[in-house]
């Protein structure tokens, strides 16, 4: 298993309107690529000094899914986020593998 996460820290002056849009918009439209198996949006316990930060953790199988979604959809939904958001966040990606898992 894959994890693809995004880690973004959001201005205050619109963290309101973008976590309801991250909730109610981007991930459900991330998550009808059907490239994830299930997502976790997680506000990380960090006192920033500008900001509130987020982990955004997305599961698929392989990597060969995560290329595709990257091919193909990622560059319109990162697109739309920066349209929407220019200059009121920063993002950074990484890529982690699931090795061992309990319940």
């Amino acid at each position: 298993m894959i994890i693809y996460n995004v880690t973004i820290n959001v201005d205050d002056s619109v963290h309101s309107e973008w976590l309801a849009w991250m909730r109610d918009v981007h991930i459900p439209e991330v998550m009808a690529t059907g490239y994830f198996l299930e997502n976790r949006f997680c506000r990380i316990l960090v006192q920033e000094q500008d900001g509130t930060s987020y982990s955004i953790q997305y599961l698929c199988k392989k990597m060969e899914d995560l290329q595709e979604y990257q091919r193909d959809h990622a560059p319109a939904l990162q697109k739309a986020v920066q349209d929407k958001y220019a200059g009121k966040f920063v993002a950074f990606r990484t890529l982690l593998e699931v090795v061992s898992s309990k319940a």
